[in-house]
């Protein structure tokens, strides 16, 4: 590697001690995304206090102590990612897709003992380590936005539609093993981020929306594939918008118990001590995870429920913008995918709450209970500030990316 070229690849990976001032840019939008993030966290934080502590005189309940320590590790993380430029992440963007893949597989294997990997409603995604639980489709999706952004960083393959098969086997692969767990929930949030990531990059609407109508076309076909109870989830949801009750004491116990939480919240809320014993008392499954938002609307109502949603359109705003400020289109394509990842999983958990969609065990973003999502969420944030604090850059030339690599 001749000299000019590692003092540019130096220069752009780490902005270069001369002219550091100058690529180094504070002022970003991407705060805003790190200012939700952690408004979100605390107040998941509060809402799991108040599911899983039913009286106020009995102190702070372990789970929600243990989803403040989880914020410590993720704010720690976001930390670090923010260390290395976020170029270099390409490097490891192979190795972290094949190791996440090799987890994914393990999860799978039917030897391995439940003191390792312990069903969790029926689907096998955690691993027992111990001190907590490993969720390894959570870390998957950023390892998989780190992969495609690298792959489509200088193609102009993805214009043609034949282009976009590989960036499709690299989505297929996760999905199709997160589906066999089974984890419908995860496995659907691959897709959109892909399709974003791929219009950032420059692929034709056309192709994608061809796609779209063929997949469309084609889902009925996964119907055999499905489990009972994932089948009686979307026959359920069905019934719940023609309006009938059926399987309210039943298979839709937990979505009209939600639906009824959130009523009962009103436009302002209702105190404290009301809101952790009607939570308690209508025994709401799930409420500390996936049913999270509806403690959130039953505490503070639906102002309180529209402050959540304006807070999740303050961190993909700011996501956004950090992306359409981004001179480097692996830094653009890097943000978009993370954030139709947030922004999605945030749509999905509160259309299943309030009974638009079918509940596929989505979790809410930074809010609901769980280590592994917890890291993942604060990881993204992290990884969204590192490209807005660097968004002045220009991009490296492609002839001293491809000699480097």
């Amino acid at each position: 590697m001749s000299l000019s070229l590692l003092e540019s690849v130096v220069r752009g990976s780490f902005g270069g001690f001369g002219t550091l001032r100058q690529s180094f840019s504070i002022v970003n939008a991407a705060w805003l995304t790190v200012l939700a993030s952690f408004a979100l966290s605390l107040v998941g934080i509060y809402a799991i206090d108040i599911a899983e502590r039913p009286f106020t005189d009995r102190g702070v309940s372990g789970t929600a102590i243990r989803q403040g320590v989880f914020l410590f590790v993720g704010l720690s993380a976001m930390c670090v990612v923010l260390v290395p430029h976020y170029r270099l992440f390409r490097y490891v963007a192979w190795p972290g897709y094949l190791a996440c893949i090799a987890l994914l597989v393990f999860l799978l294997l039917p030897f391995v003992p439940e003191s390792i990997v312990a069903p969790r409603n029926g689907a096998r995604g955690w691993i027992n380590l111990g001190v907590a639980a490993f969720q390894p489709a959570e870390v998957t999706k950023i390892a998989f936005v780190l992969t495609v952004a690298g792959y489509l960083r200088y193609r102009r393959e993805h214009r043609e539609f034949k282009g976009l098969i590989v960036p499709g086997l690299i989505a297929a692969v996760p999905v199709g093993l997160i589906t066999i767990q089974p984890d419908l929930g995860s496995a659907s949030l691959f897709v959109p981020s892909l399709f974003a990531m791929l219009l950032a990059a420059g692929a034709r609407i056309r192709h994608l929306v061809l796609i779209v109508v063929v997949a469309t076309l084609a889902a009925p076909a996964m119907w055999p594939v499905l489990q009972p109870h994932q089948k009686r989830r979307f026959i359920a949801i069905f019934e719940q918008i023609r309006g009938s009750d059926e399987g309210a004491q039943d298979i839709n116990y937990q979505s009209f118990t939600a639906q009824r939480l959130v009523g009962a919240g009103g436009l302002v809320g209702v105190s404290d001590t009301k809101a952790r014993a009607l939570t308690r008392y209508n025994q709401l499954p799930e409420a500390h995870n996936d049913m999270i938002f509806a403690v959130i609307t039953l505490r503070f109502g639906l102002l309180g429920g529209a402050v959540t949603l304006l807070l999740y359109m303050l961190w993909t705003v700011g996501a956004l913008a950090t992306a359409a400020s981004c001179k480097d289109p692996l830094g653009r394509v890097l943000v978009v995918g993370l954030t139709l990842f947030v922004a999605v999983q945030a749509v999905i958990n509160i259309g299943m709450t309030v009974g638009l969609l079918p509940i596929i065990g989505v979790t809410m973003p930074f809010v609901s209970y769980g280590g592994s999502s917890m890291l993942t969420s604060w990881l993204m944030t992290g990884l969204i500030l590192n490209v807005g604090l660097r968004r002045r850059e220009a991009p490296m030339v492609r002839g001293a990316w491809d000699e480097l690599a």
